[in-house]
């Protein structure tokens, strides 16, 4: 099983990093690998979403259902794709008015020797950049 675990400190609030994090239909305007979502329910306590990796030639989706507490934490379980195994967490702790930590868990198995050949360079790459990737994008839209 690969893990992925990984704190940063931002000077964003909880409720700006969870609503970045939450809004998967956003993903394809700032992550480099994502050919794309597909919001299937979201609500107050669950996010249902398939997102479409399209990175280096690999050509893939997943399914999580991610049930939230808001602003503090949102936790990922897989419902459908190349994993035999995937679940995470992300915590939002606040740290004064205007930042918070954020820290991001994802273990993960591959359900076949055959695609974990194929994807885990991609994944790996994907898991270990994510949170990177949100702390620029809210760094951009703060600045924009």
């Amino acid at each position: 099983m690969a893990r992925v675990e990984k704190s940063v400190l931002v000077a964003h609030t909880p409720e700006r990093m969870f609503d970045l994090v939450d809004r998967v239909e956003d993903y394809p305007d700032f992550l480099p690998w994502c050919g794309g979502t597909t919001l299937r329910w979201r609500d107050e306590v669950t996010t249902v979403a398939t997102i479409h990796i399209a990175y280096l030639g690999v050509r893939h989706s997943f399914t999580t259902e991610n049930t939230k507490t808001r602003p503090r934490e949102m936790r990922i379980r897989l419902q459908e794709g190349p994993f035999s195994h995937l679940e995470g967490d992300w915590t939002f702790v606040p740290l004064g008015d205007d930042a918070c930590k954020v820290m991001f868990r994802l273990d993960y198995t591959f359900s076949s020797r055959a695609l974990e050949t194929v994807l885990a360079p991609v994944f790996d790459h994907i898991a270990r950049t994510l949170v990177d990737a949100f702390v620029h994008r809210a760094d951009e839209a703060w600045v924009s």
